[in-house]
């Protein structure tokens, strides 16, 4: 890892991961991880948020684009003038879903290194001067589930389908066929396949890394679950 990097992003999480370990009752590191991964979710809240505001709003907008396509598909620069005015008129950003999940990128991927590395005793030099040091690290969470092995396949099981419950909450449902056009475009069938072929790599994943790190994605999944069932309430409250 770059120093900027190490000294901006994995640094610090990991020195809040020990805070916190260090006040948890028993000193359980699986029930540190899951309260840094609460926090760190709570920070990111706002930037989460409006991905999946971006992302829903795109998704009820398909059966339109759709309609388009099919109008201008002989003509690409039509099709992208009728995009972008359809867009406009509904005041979306096509790369909106996008930009809020750039930001938090650099926060995973710190709090990746930090479960994978961070089990170690030898990542305490790490530790900042106040900081309390643990002489070790009790990586039993409840006494059973070892956080520092690998290839635990409820874990990651388990972690797959939170990962497809949450990608299939925000899906919109199957237009009716629009007259003359095909039943699935491209894209509609990319995202079919993407609906099933993430959870799966997410399981993969999980099943090969620490366990740590698949509690940790798999606090991150509820989460996001509960996080995208407030806001379909919301909407839905708006509708009525």
């Amino acid at each position: 890892m770059g120093d900027i990097f190490n000294q901006i992003f994995y640094q610090p999480l990991f020195n809040l991961l020990i805070v916190i370990y260090s006040f948890v009752p028993g000193n359980d590191l699986g029930v540190a991880i899951i309260l840094l991964t609460v926090l760190v979710k709570l920070i990111l809240a706002p930037l989460s948020w409006k991905q999946i505001v971006a992302q829903k709003a795109l998704q009820d907008l398909q059966p339109k684009l759709e309609e388009i396509k099919k109008e201008h598909k002989d003509d690409k620069q039509a099709l992208m003038q009728a995009q972008m005015k359809l867009f406009q008129e509904h005041k979306i950003n096509p790369l909106s879903s996008c930009l809020p999940l750039l930001v938090q990128l650099p926060f995973l991927i710190a709090l990746y290194y930090v479960f994978v590395n961070g089990l170690k005793t030898e990542s305490f030099s790490m530790l900042y001067g106040f900081v309390p040091h643990p002489e070790t690290l009790n990586t039993t969470f409840f006494g059973f589930l070892s956080l520092t092995e690998t290839k635990n396949i409820l874990l990651a099981i388990v972690t797959g389908a939170a990962q497809f419950w949450q990608a299939k909450m925000l899906m919109t449902k199957k237009p009716p066929k629009v007259p003359g056009s095909k039943d699935e475009t491209f894209a509609t069938m990319l995202n079919q396949q993407m609906l099933y072929v993430m959870p799966a790599f997410t399981a993969l994943i999980v099943y090969q890394f620490p366990s740590g790190l698949g509690l940790y994605w798999l606090t991150q999944s509820v989460l996001s679950v509960a996080q995208q069932h407030l806001f379909l309430r919301f909407q839905n409250a708006k509708k009525q």
